[in-house]
C-alpha cells in the first residue's frame, strides 16, 4: 500500500485588481496636485481704474512776517490789559493800566463776585486753539506745545480780567494813586507774544532762522511787575501779511513757474490762495514767499506756522504706482504698416523663404503703441515676426530688418481672464498712484480691471485666478 503524502502545500490566490482603489487613486492625486497648486501659487489682486486726480500736497514750515509795531511800558509798575490778544483797537483805545502798587491784582480777588465768567464764545475759542495744535501735533516739532501754551495762557489771562477792570469807577474810588491807563497810539490789532521777530523783514531771512531750538516768546502775564522799557504789546497795523519758507532744489523746480499757490492750513479749516515768489536768503539759499491781504488775525498769535501746499494736477486715469511695469518692444517704421487681404487686421508683409524662392506674405501683428515714426510689436517668441526678419513697404521695394527695440511703461489689463499689456502715459504721481492719460488709442478705460501688483504676473496671456 503506497504511503500517503502528508505535506501541506499553501494555496495562493491570484492577485486582483481593485479598478475601485484605483480610480480613487487617482482622483486623490488629481485632487492633491490641484489644492497643492492653488494654495502655492501667487494669488493675483484685480483693481479697478476709476478717474481721478492727484493732489500734490507739499508739507512747508514757514515764518510769518507783518507790520508789527512794538510798545514799550513806559514806566515801571503792575500791568493788568484790557483788550483782547487778536482784537482790534483804533487810535488811543486804553490798552491796558499800570498801577505803582499790587493793589490792583488785590481789587480783583475782593470784588472777584462782580467778574463774569467766561462766556460760551471765550470755551469755544479756547477748544479751538486745543484742537487745532492736536490735529498738527508732531513728535518731530514738540517744541510747538511751547507755542501753544504761550498762546494758552494769554487767552485766559485776558478773559479772566477784562470785564473786572472796565470800571474806571471801582478803580478811582479803591486805588490810593499811582495808577494810569496806557493808550495806543496807532490803530491795529492787538498781541501780547514778543518774540524778537516783529521787525524781521524778508532781506534779512536765512536758513539759521528756521531753527527753532532756541527760539521762544514772552508773554507778560495781568497782575506782573514790569520795568520801565520792557516790551509789553505790540500792534499789528495791516492786514497783509507774508509766510517765508525754505525750498529744497526740487521744490524750486516744480515751483518756479507758478505765480499763485493754493494753501491748506491744517487745523484751521482754512485754504486760500496767496501770490508766490521766490527769494534769495542772506546765505544764499532760496526760500518761497506768500503773500496774503486776509486771515491774518487767525494767526495772529502764531511765529512759525505749518502749511500745505496744494498742487492740483490734469485729471486723468488713476492707477496704483504697483500695477506699473515695463516691456521691450520691436520698433517698425509707421509707414510699413498695413492691412491684409479683405480684413481690417494690422499687420506687416514679411518676407518669407521657400525651396520656390522668396515670398512676401502679409503676417497680423497687435500694436501696442505708435508714434508719428514708430509701431511697437511684441517680440515674444510665440510672436510671428522675430528680430532679423525682413518687412517689405506697402507698395514698394524698400526693406526693413526688425531688430531695434524700446522698452514702454504700462500695466497688465485682466478684462478677460487672462494678462494683456497695456501701455500708459504717466501724466502726475505720488508715492502712491499714477494719473495716467485717459482715451489713448492703446492704452486703458474707466472700469477696466487690472493686475494690482505687476510683479505677480509672469508676463502676458497668463490666466488670472482671483
Amino acid at each position: 500500500m503506497a504511503k500517503k503524502n502528508k505535506k501541506i502545500i499553501k494555496y495562493r490566490r491570484p492577485m486582483r485588481v481593485n479598478i475601485g482603489m484605483i480610480v480613487f487613486f487617482v482622483i486623490f492625486l488629481y485632487l492633491a496636485f490641484y489644492v497643492y497648486q492653488y494654495a502655492t501659487r501667487v494669488k493675483v489682486q484685480p483693481y479697478e481704474v476709476t478717474e481721478g486726480a492727484i493732489a500734490g500736497d507739499r508739507n512747508f514750515t514757514g515764518i510769518i512776517l507783518r507790520d508789527e509795531l512794538t510798545q514799550f511800558a513806559a514806566q515801571s509798575g503792575y500791568v493788568n490789559y484790557y483788550v483782547r490778544e487778536g482784537k482790534r483797537a483804533a487810535a488811543g483805545t486804553s490798552i491796558y493800566s499800570m498801577a505803582e502798587t499790587g493793589e490792583v491784582s488785590q481789587l480783583l480777588e475782593e470784588n472777584v463776585e462782580n467778574a463774569e465768567l467766561l462766556s460760551e464764545q471765550d470755551v469755544i475759542n479756547i477748544r479751538k486753539a486745543l484742537s487745532t495744535y492736536s490735529l498738527s501735533y508732531s513728535d518731530m516739532d514738540f517744541d510747538q506745545i511751547y507755542d501753544t501754551r504761550y498762546s494758552l495762557e494769554a487767552m485766559v489771562m485776558e478773559y479772566t480780567n477784562f470785564n473786572a477792570l472796565n470800571n474806571e469807577e471801582l478803580l478811582s474810588d479803591k486805588l490810593s494813586g499811582g495808577f494810569s491807563q496806557i493808550s495806543t497810539p496807532q490803530s491795529g490789532v492787538i498781541s501780547y507774544s514778543i518774540d524778537g521777530f516783529e521787525d524781521l523783514t524778508d532781506t534779512q531771512i536765512s536758513e539759521s532762522i528756521f531753527d527753532r531750538s532756541g527760539y521762544s516768546r514772552a508773554i507778560t502775564h495781568a497782575g506782573d511787575l514790569v520795568e520801565q522799557g520792557t516790551p509789553i504789546y505790540k500792534v499789528i497795523t495791516d492786514d497783509n501779511w507774508s509766510l517765508i519758507f525754505p525750498l529744497s532744489e526740487a521744490d524750486e523746480a516744480d515751483l518756479r513757474e507758478f505765480e499763485t499757490l493754493t494753501v491748506r492750513f491744517p487745523g484751521y479749516d482754512l485754504t486760500c490762495e496767496g501770490a508766490f515768489s521766490i527769494i534769495a536768503g542772506t546765505d544764499g539759499k532760496s526760500f518761497g514767499k506768500l503773500a496774503f491781504d486776509r486771515y491774518m488775525v487767525q494767526f495772529v498769535s502764531e511765529r512759525y506756522l505749518d502749511f500745505q501746499v496744494v498742487l492740483e494736477v490734469e485729471k486723468g486715469l488713476k492707477i496704483p504706482v504697483s500695477a506699473v511695469t515695463s516691456k521691450n518692444f520691436y520698433l517698425v517704421p509707421v509707414t510699413y504698416l498695413t492691412t491684409g487681404g479683405d480684413t481690417d487686421q494690422e499687420g506687416f508683409n514679411k518676407e518669407i523663404y521657400t525651396e520656390n524662392g522668396t515670398l512676401v506674405q502679409f503676417v497680423p501683428a497687435t500694436i501696442y503703441y505708435s508714434t508719428e515714426e514708430y509701431c511697437y510689436i511684441n517680440t515674444d517668441e510665440d510672436e510671428e515676426i522675430h528680430a532679423g526678419d525682413y518687412l517689405v513697404k506697402p507698395d514698394s521695394a524698400d526693406r526693413f530688418q526688425v531688430g531695434q527695440t524700446a522698452s514702454l511703461q504700462g500695466v497688465y489689463n485682466i478684462n478677460r481672464g487672462y494678462s494683456v499689456f497695456r501701455q500708459i502715459e504717466i501724466i502726475a504721481q505720488n508715492d502712491e498712484f499714477y494719473t495716467v492719460k485717459k482715451g489713448t488709442r492703446y492704452g486703458l478705460s474707466v472700469y477696466d480691471h487690472i493686475v494690482l501688483d505687476a510683479q505677480s504676473v509672469a508676463g502676458e496671456d497668463q490666466l488670472i485666478y482671483q
